[in-house]
């Protein structure tokens, strides 16, 4: 990729098409100059002063030979435009930038296009905008890759992890990491300085507990990107507990159709069982696993695995406790599961089936994770969803941060990263030199850089925005 930054480029930043209003955007050193051209502002003594970002309205002049309609008006055509400015560098791509609002007529569009690439822009390529962003050091790459993930959202849950993304979600927690270790690595060098004088900057003890502390940082955020690519861009749910507690009732009554296969004898379900739900504000996949069962050998250690994999994976799991058997062994499991700190609800199923609904013993000090359903006559259903639904969005900002493109991106890096981070701990608890330390500690950064854009090579840079439209 050949980084042209000081061309002025320009491209159709709305949506193509017919449309009530039509956006053209404009970037480089020469905006205000390309525009006065063809635009007349209503205020002029505004329009030259102009030192901040505002709105100017006016007038363009469509030349009579630009090629705009088979029998232009012999004069041109004067059209009305709102113009957004941003005289100086404090825009979005860290340039002079331009949005010029008009009427949403393809052909007066294109017009406009080309009008402005012959008096001195260059049509913009994929991503450019963006690009010009990220080299300005307005965004970073984690967020540069949020703008394409917040365009190409196909349902509201997509559109929600691009928009924490590009917040800056990931971002700061990846900044704050990098910018621990690199204080780190300053002790360190410092120290190098002084070794002869015996001035030591960050004792052995300390220097174990920060790489520590990074190394579970890291862990972390591995985690998060491999559940992303594990998982589709649904949330899902897991109904788990014990045999014949009514699960797969369960996801027949809340998805509305007979889907899993119900019977009175216990295990039933051997296999797993994806549904994707949809009611009022939840959306999610449902997934149906197997009753705990204690046995390992057979189909039914199968099945037992197959039931672990899907709690690894799931952004929720709904812990389904029949209320007419209540039991010690259900209270047990359903502790163990929340020790083990897993997002986790208490669903109690049959409700139909007792005059007083059973209640565990155990405390549950979280607000609202319980729910009282019966899938005969379908009790407490609706509030179940919502419960789903409230539980999923809190648990989806520490958990589902990480768009897709970016997953993939940086899976390889933050291995690496995580590996180089045991590399150091182990240097340093094997109680080696500072200088081997500081070598480690580099390569961790070095990995790191690579993910949030301060490393980066041209063909990084051409596989980001190359996916880009044209116009952002």
């Amino acid at each position: 990729m050949t980084l042209l930054l000081d061309d002025t480029i320009v491209a159709l930043a709305s949506a193509p098409g017919v449309g009530g209003r039509g956006i053209v955007r404009v970037s480089g050193s020469d905006v205000r100059r390309v525009l006065e051209q063809h635009f007349t502002p209503g205020d002029a003594e505004r329009w030259t002063k102009a030192t901040r970002a505002e709105r100017h309205v006016g007038e363009w002049r469509l030349a009579a030979d630009v090629p705009w309609n088979d029998a232009p008006f012999q004069n041109g055509l004067r059209l009305p435009v709102d113009v957004a400015l941003w005289p100086t560098k404090r825009s979005y791509t860290g340039q002079p930038l331009a949005e010029l609002h008009l009427v949403g007529s393809p052909t007066l569009l294109e017009a406009m296009l080309t009008q402005l690439c012959r008096s001195g822009c260059r049509a913009a390529r994929p991503g450019e905008f963006t690009l010009r962003a990220f080299l300005a050091g307005r965004l970073d790459l984690l967020q540069a890759e949020a703008v394409l993930g917040v365009i190409d959202a196909a349902d509201h849950v997509e559109l929600e992890q691009a928009l924490q993304q590009l917040a800056g979600g990931i971002s700061q927690q990846m900044g704050t990491l990098r910018a621990e270790l690199l204080d780190l690595l300053a002790d360190l060098e410092a120290g190098l300085d002084f070794v002869d004088e015996d001035i030591e900057f960050v004792s052995r003890e300390q220097l174990l507990s920060r790489v520590t502390m990074a190394q579970q940082t890291i862990s972390e955020l591995c985690d998060q990107a491999s559940r992303r690519l594990q998982s589709s861009s649904r949330p899902s749910v897991v109904l788990a507990g014990l045999p014949n507690a009514g699960k797969s009732t369960l996801l027949n009554a809340l998805t509305g159709r007979s889907t899993a296969l119900v019977s009175e004898v216990s295990g039933t379900t051997r296999d797993y069982l994806r549904v994707p739900l949809d009611r009022d504000d939840l959306h999610v996949d449902l997934i149906d696993t197997a009753g705990w069962d204690s046995k390992t050998s057979g189909i039914e250690a199968v099945a037992q695995q197959r039931r672990h994999e899907q709690w690894q994976q799931a952004d929720l799991i709904a812990w389904c406790s029949d209320l007419s058997a209540g039991s010690a062994r259900d209270e047990q499991l359903f502790a163990e599961l929340r020790d083990e700190e897993r997002p986790v609800v208490w669903v109690g199923t049959k409700a139909d089936r007792v005059p007083v609904a059973w209640t565990p013993s155990f405390e549950c000090p979280e607000v609202g994770v319980r729910a009282t359903v019966s899938a005969r006559d379908g009790r407490g259903l609706d509030e179940l969803c919502a419960l789903l639904a409230i539980r999923l969005s809190a648990e989806s900002h520490g958990r589902r941060q990480w768009i897709g493109m970016t997953a993939a991106r940086c899976q390889n890096s933050l291995l690496a990263a995580r590996d180089a981070l045991g590399q150091t701990l182990e240097a340093a608890s094997l109680g080696l030199s500072d200088d081997l330390v500081i070598v480690e500690l580099r390569d961790v950064l070095e990995h790191l850089g690579h993910i949030v854009g301060a490393v980066y090579t041209d063909d990084v840079l051409d596989r980001v925005f190359s996916r880009f439209c044209i116009g952002k």
